[in-house]
């Protein structure tokens, strides 16, 4: 319920006719005027009254709602900010005022017994809160943005329950963080996991990185030191190929004097040697490559297997095939090029910047002068190449969505000739990447060119200042090729430092997505000590449950039913009266918002998933062909059963004859880019699927809405055998399915609006008869029955 506010708890402390502050139930505060403007009203709910606090004069200066508001340096000492004396302090404290004057609150309350309910209007971005007397009047209490209707929901329902004199379970605290960034004050992406993308320390992301490295540590231990290896060889080369060789073997001095061949055959050794271990390192990390791709998009996927249902209908199918496939791939380069690279050439530049030093420190440091501009350069760019990457992710995103959404529906693209607006919106959505991908990419051509030209740029300085001293005869030639050798040496390293910026973009804003995946809280999860049950009765009770997908916005309203193990419920009613939504809550795709239901005296929240999805078998309205086999969508409810009993199950559900018709019969390919079947034969298939999973509760949701009228009638015979001893709840449009219902409910609107029997429905002549006389008039226009 969150904190009432302290100004206001002194209002209430100094009104006689106010409660006390401890005895407050539920609160809410209302942001919005009747005319349209903003001010603050508090609506406050007691065990015996609703308390009105609000000052009608007192306008708010500013709102902030629950998207996006930034707080500047200036907003922060701007002269909205007020002084006010604190009674009892030596010292003036510095207050934002948002209120237009000191308000002049005012306490108005409402007996709760001469009150019939309450209720919210919804308007556009907004709602109203109304209150009706039992005389029948109603009163507008105050008006609210969209941003509270979810707690105004609350209070209409909390009061719902005191009316009816039912005690309040604990709720949860809805008020504790809130939903938007205390820093920045952007919506959180999601409400259970408090984590602002635009706050988030990049550092957090990359120790994290660190951490899932663990796995790898011995490949990458092992890579290192080959790198190390390579390079150390290397570092080698020069120092043969321009001291050894010009200074002593070419110019007659030193330990190799004369010696030419030596000179040569230890160059060519150590070529050898960086060879190898290059080839070593190269094969550890291919390998490497092809397991953190693995084991990353495996990562993400399964992540997104436990994830609830309510997640998928809000993505798109592009954005997480985006997801898997390019940010994992992405992320790769991290674990492979990444952690191994950067340690070795950051070790290669220390080593070969020691080594410069103590050739001639005044040489080396006037290699490093272009240094500082590009640490500034590399420093500016940073920031702009996260932001372009986010874009670009975002815009493909888009675009694979959209490929996705349209090949799904090719039956429908084709069916009204809208092949020319979807190439529209696919070339629309195509611009918009290929500019993000322009912008990345000017960003990327511009600067790393600049970058190598400063960094290059001290080799120049170090041919100008180095050969005058070989004319000066303070250095000799040699001497000065080895330097010159280490430099170039040195341009690679620094380049890919230089390099480190894009690739940090890339790997980050692709950590960053991933692990919104893998930090997203199912709005659907399993208790830490679930009930597990080996088996079920199959009762079910509902006990005065409402749901809705959207706040005030309820599909189910004080829905109760009560089916016995063994019994068959049918389920009657227009389209859209909440149904369908009825039996998702049964076998808990969705949690409901009030009431409870319970399986075998257990609340469905307090079971483990493993119970409710061995026990619970649905045959849905929408079915779905998976790509495989018909054996293989058959048995995917149970992969461990024999032939024979997919066979037996496809004979139950009268699919075995059009099955043994198909080329190869149940090893014929469906589901994408095999075989076509029709409405009904999947309708079939995915009855089979049920009956061979063989569950204690089963639910028909439109089992047979894909049928025509003579093989429904088949389907009903097969299965009014399967519904023998299970708990069966099966909803149709066709009142015919349920002619041997035990029992029936009628429901309009989301409210169970009449229950009984078939004779007892009809001799009531409500809705439900009314339905049986439009059913069996439309009977009688097709000639059936």
């Amino acid at each position: 319920m969150g904190t009432i506010p302290n100004d206001i708890c002194e209002v209430l402390k100094q009104n006689e006719q106010a409660p006390a502050p401890e005895e407050i139930k539920y609160w809410l505060r209302c942001d919005r005027t009747l005319k349209g403007g903003f001010q603050h009203t508090y609506v406050l709910l007691t065990e015996k009254e609703l308390v009105l606090v609000h000052d009608p004069l007192t306008m708010l200066t500013e709102t902030t709602f629950t998207g996006y508001t930034a707080v500047t340096n200036k907003d922060k000492w701007s002269k909205r900010f007020i002084t006010r004396w604190n009674k009892g302090s030596k010292h003036n404290t510095v207050q934002k005022s948002i209120y237009s004057r000191d308000p002049d609150w005012k306490v108005e309350c409402l007996a709760a017994e001469q009150i019939e309910n309450v209720f919210i209007v919804n308007l556009v971005a907004a709602g109203l809160l109304v209150v009706k007397d039992l005389n029948g009047e109603e009163r507008t209490l105050a008006a609210f943005s969209n941003s509270q209707m979810k707690k105004a929901t609350r209070l209409v329902s909390q009061f719902e329950k005191l009316k009816r004199l039912e005690a309040s379970k604990e709720e949860r605290d809805e008020e504790k963080g809130a939903g938007t960034c205390p820093t920045c004050g952007m919506l959180y992406p999601q409400q259970e996991r408090k984590v602002c993308p635009k706050c988030m320390k990049k550092h957090a992301i990359f120790s994290r990185l660190l951490g899932l490295a663990g796995k790898y540590r011995v490949s990458i231990v092992f890579i290192v030191l080959f790198m190390l290896l390579n390079a150390g060889t290397g570092l080698a080369i020069p120092y043969l190929q321009g001291t050894v060789l010009f200074d002593q073997a070419l110019g007659g001095t030193g330990p190799f004097a004369g010696q030419i061949a030596l000179v040569i055959g230890l160059i060519i050794l150590f070529r050898t040697l960086s060879l190898v271990f290059g080839v070593l390192f190269g094969m550890i990390n291919a390998r490497l490559g092809a397991n953190v791709a693995f084991d990353l998009k495996s990562g993400v996927f399964t992540a997104m297997q436990r994830l609830s249902l309510s997640f998928f209908q809000k993505k798109q199918t592009g954005q997480l095939m985006t997801r898997v496939n390019n940010d994992a791939t992405e992320l790769q380069f991290f674990f492979v090029d990444g952690i191994s690279y950067f340690i070795v050439n950051a070790m290669n530049i220390v080593g070969i910047v020691i080594i410069l030093l103590l050739m001639d420190w005044k040489l080396t440091l006037l290699c490093f002068i272009p240094m500082p501009f590009v640490m500034i350069i590399i420093r500016q760019a940073f920031p702009k190449l996260w932001r372009l990457s986010w874009r670009r992710h975002r815009r493909v995103a888009v675009m694979n969505a959209i490929i996705s959404d349209t090949t799904r529906g090719t039956r429908v693209v084709k069916a009204f000739g809208k092949e020319r607006q979807e190439m529209d919106r696919f070339q629309h959505s195509n611009m918009a990447f290929a500019g993000a991908e322009q912008n990345f990419n000017k960003m990327n051509s511009t600067v790393f060119p600049i970058l190598t030209m400063l960094t290059q740029f001290g080799g120049l300085i170090i041919w100008a200042f180095g050969g005058a001293k070989v004319m000066q005869g303070e250095l000799t030639f040699g001497v000065l090729m080895t330097f010159i050798n280490y430099i170039f040496m040195l341009y690679g390293p620094i380049q890919f430092m230089n390099n480190i910026a894009g690739w940090w973009s890339y790997c980050m804003s692709a950590a960053q997505r991933i692990f919104e995946i893998q930090d997203a809280v199912p709005d659907v999860s399993e208790k830490k000590d679930a009930i597990h049950l080996e088996v079920i009765r199959g009762e079910i009770e509902v006990d005065d449950i409402s749901f809705g997908y959207e706040p005030n916005k309820m599909i189910l309203k004080q829905v109760t039913m009560h089916a016995r193990p063994g019994q068959m419920i049918g389920v009657v009613g227009h389209s859209g009266a909440g149904k369908s939504t009825l039996v998702n809550l049964i076998s808990r795709l969705y949690d409901v918002n009030e009431g409870e239901i319970r399986i075998d005296g257990h609340d469905v929240r307090d079971l483990s998933f493993d119970t409710l999805r061995s026990h619970i078998g649905i045959v849905s309205q929408e079915t779905y062909v998976f790509m495989g086999t018909i054996a293989e969508n058959i048995a995917y409810a149970n992969p461990d059963c024999t032939l024979a009993d997919i066979v037996h199950a496809a004979k139950i559900a009268k699919a075995h004859d059009f099955i043994e018709k198909l080329p190869d019969g149940y090893d014929t390919i469906v589901g994408t880019g095999g075989h076509s079947l029709s409405g009904g034969e999947k309708q079939r298939l995915s009855i089979a699927r049920a009956i061979l999973h063989n569950p204690s509760i089963l639910i028909l949701d439109e089992a047979t809405a894909s049928l025509d009228t003579e093989t429904e009638l088949q389907i009903q015979e097969a299965l009014e055998m399967l519904i023998q001893g299970r708990t069966t709840i099966a909803i149709a449009h066709r009142l015919s399915t349920l002619r041997n219902a035990d029992y029936l409910i009628v429901m309009d609107k989301g409210k169970v609006m009449e229950a009984g029997t078939h004779d007892e429905l009809m001799h009531l002549e409500g809705m439900y008869y009314e339905l049986v006389q439009k059913h069996d008039k439309a009977l009688q226009m097709r000639g059936v029955g």
